[in-house]
């Protein structure tokens, strides 16, 4: 029989990992090509030979999505794999729906073919929703073990943006690695906080090979999940944190619910600033799906060295891109801090955007007048340094997970949000740690 011909829908992550563990070296199967989205400025490129392995010596070509149903017909496809994240149920329905009346089939890969098993003890961090305090609660766990006598390593959602032959397997292990590797404000704000913390992160494209260097170096894994995908890992205690300030998505966003049904621990976080009814409706959904769960409740208090300074200023509020992007909020926590400290007025960045920036609000329209730090690459850094120039207000309020001066000049007076899980009550990460790897 000939292979049965496969084309990968994705976002530079989950795709390629579908790829490595399900279909390099399966001669069933010959992929012919994967479709880019969410992501800009990656397609057009090539998934490179020396990952793709000797079934393809040319490598794979990556295209837009927009380019689907041309792909379909002109490469005669049999089978359509859907592999990225953070999307709704719906919008899945569609994609499947014109792949179908396309006469090929629409796939989905279930969690056990594509989770690689490590030889050391793996908790994995993922979440219902992009910006639920996924990042701040997966530093929590590190921290916890840490103080355990554990030596943690965190492996890291993939966000391959660069050359993916050289990004195959990546190790951060202070700032200078991230200036080696030429990280994007995007990587920057996921690997940063844990180089803070003295956690090595490992990142990449090739998984099972991150992961094999990682078990090297450390006691116990930590998977940092992304968007809200699935372990790549499979996983000795697999925490889940949900929102209430978006009640109800957790049964209503792929594969966000995916995570509902397989959590041994959900963090209902932000609940010092969520109502009291969302708090109990989210409860109640997830109770619905998975009664067995333990549920914790947190809240991400806010931090800044000077509020006062906030005070009667007319601000920027530059928030961390994805969540407002992917993630379908319309505030963070910069914006929360802007209003709790007083500030006269968060002014609309629009009028003021530049390029690629102008680009994501007309992409993304309802992320409100809050700035999202989008730079997945040099000129789109340039962008937002110019946006936040050509801004006229007296400070910029900057709530995303990284010091953005570091990265971009900001030619304004500037205050930065910091945030991390604090546990309500009981019970708290530290008991469900202890109890599971207590030594």
């Amino acid at each position: 029989m000939s292979p049965i011909r496969t084309l990968i829908m994705g976002a530079a992550g989950r795709d390629f990992h579908n790829f490595n563990t399900v279909y390099r070296g399966n001669k069933d199967y010959e992929v012919v090509a994967f479709t880019a989205t969410q992501i800009p400025d990656i397609e057009g490129r090539v998934y490179p030979a020396v990952l793709a392995g000797e079934l393809y010596p040319e490598g794979i070509s990556i295209h837009a999505e927009e380019e689907l149903e041309r792909l379909i017909k002109e490469l005669k496809v049999d089978e359509v794999v859907f592999a990225y994240s953070d999307v709704p149920h719906e919008y899945v329905m569609h994609k499947a729906s014109l792949v179908n009346a396309l006469g090929a089939d629409f796939k989905l890969i279930g969690a056990k073919p594509t989770q690689v098993k490590s030889v050391k003890p793996l908790v994995s961090v993922c979440a219902v929703r992009t910006g639920c305090g996924k990042s701040q609660t997966t530093r929590r766990v590190s921290l916890i073990l840490r103080d355990m006598g554990y030596k943690v390593a965190a492996i890291r959602h993939p966000m391959p943006y660069g050359d993916l032959a050289k990004q195959a397997v990546q190790r951060f292990a202070d700032y200078s690695d991230l200036d080696k590797h030429e990280c994007t404000i995007e990587e920057r704000e996921e690997y940063e906080p844990h180089i803070d913390n003295g956690v090595i992160v490992f990142a990449g494209v090739d998984y099972e090979a991150i992961l094999r260097e990682a078990e090297k170096e450390v006691d116990i894994v930590l998977w940092d999940g992304g968007n809200n995908d699935i372990p790549f890992y499979v996983s000795d205690l697999e925490i889940v944190v949900a929102d209430p300030h978006r009640p109800g998505h957790e049964l209503t966003f792929f594969p966000g619910e995916q995570n509902v049904h397989s959590a041994d621990v959900f963090v209902l976080n932000k609940v010092d600033t969520a109502s009291p009814d969302d708090i109990i409706l989210v409860r109640e959904n997830l109770r619905s799906l998975n009664p067995n769960a333990v549920v914790i409740e947190g809240a991400s208090p806010l931090f800044v060295d000077d509020p006062a300074s906030i005070q009667g200023k007319r601000v920027l509020v530059v928030e961390d891109g994805p969540t407002l992007t992917h993630g379908g909020m319309k505030y963070g926590a910069g914006y929360v801090a802007a209003r709790r400290f007083g500030a006269a007025e968060i002014v609309d960045p629009r009028p003021f955007a530049v390029g690629s920036i102008a680009d994501t609000f007309v992409k993304y329209p309802d992320t409100g007048n809050i700035l999202p730090a989008m730079g997945y690459g040099e000129a789109q850094m340039r962008d937002l340094e110019a946006t936040i120039a050509a801004a006229d207000v007296d400070m910029v309020v900057i709530g995303t997970p990284i010091d953005l001066t570091r990265v971009i000049k900001i030619n304004k007076p500037s205050q930065r949000v910091r945030y991390e899980l604090q546990e309500i009550g009981q019970p708290t990460l530290e008991d469900i740690l202890k109890e599971k790897f207590g030594k």
